[in-house]
């Protein structure tokens, strides 16, 4: 009965989420890409996001026919950018922005497909092929110069350690909520004051607590009981 249980917890294990590598990136091989070089800390993050520190790191990955021959071409390499972010807070609705800026230049096309099961967003430029994604704090980048496409093995390797938090129709709809449109939570209430209290409007029982009206003083009314006295002829 040990013997299963542990099997089974082995088995839920292998399926679950890969752990993010400790310097974000996979420095090691993906298949037939084979990991090259590694870059970081980068400090000048490409989505930027006011109050909230970022800091990316890269890999280099070629191809294992391009390691035989000892030559490589565009077509044989690709890189990979992940960027971390302090909190998740503007994650995704910067780099929903960022993309749809480059959509609006002239020469690049942008689109929003699910690649190897992970929902991102493609840039296409002249004789440069990318696709990236958000996921919770981090910001994921793929592709490289030179390429007309992404290897979907790459993109599926990170996405099962990143998964996209991209939601569907992110260039097309409104934008993702951002740090600014939460509710902004209510100051600290005052200290009770015994020689000026004041009444808690929001939290009084109308049946025992009568609060005075407020008088409307106007200086042509005349008093109410000088109206209920009959006219002088």
């Amino acid at each position: 009965m040990r013997s299963v249980l542990v099997a089974l917890v082995l088995l839920v294990g292998c399926g679950g989420q890969k752990p993010v590598p400790k310097r974000l990136v996979v420095e090691g091989d993906l298949g037939s890409w084979h990991y090259r070089r590694f870059q970081g800390p980068l400090l000048d993050v490409e989505v930027w996001i006011d109050g909230n520190k970022g800091e990316a790191y890269s890999a280099s990955y070629i191809t294992a026919d391009a390691e035989k021959r000892g030559k490589i071409e565009d077509k044989d390499l690709v890189n990979v950018t992940v960027t971390s972010y302090e909190k998740p807070d503007g994650v995704v609705r910067e780099t929903v922005k960022l993309v749809r800026r480059l959509a609006q230049e002239k020469g690049y096309q942008v689109d929003e497909e699910k690649i190897s099961g992970v929902r991102a967003l493609t840039i296409k430029g002249p004789s440069e092929a990318w696709v990236m994604w958000p996921s919770k704090k981090h910001v994921v980048k793929v592709g490289g110069q030179g390429r007309t496409s992404v290897p979907g093995s790459v993109v599926e390797s990170y996405g099962d350690r990143y998964p996209s938090k991209l939601p569907g129709g992110a260039l097309e709809g409104p934008l993702p909520p951002g740090p600014e449109d939460k509710p902004k939570p209510s100051g600290p209430k005052d200290k009770y004051d015994p020689n000026n209290p004041q009444p808690d409007l929001d939290h009084y029982d109308p049946d025992r607590v009568k609060i005075p009206e407020k008088k409307v003083e106007t200086g042509d009314t005349p008093p109410a009981d000088d109206k209920k006295q009959p006219k002088k002829k």
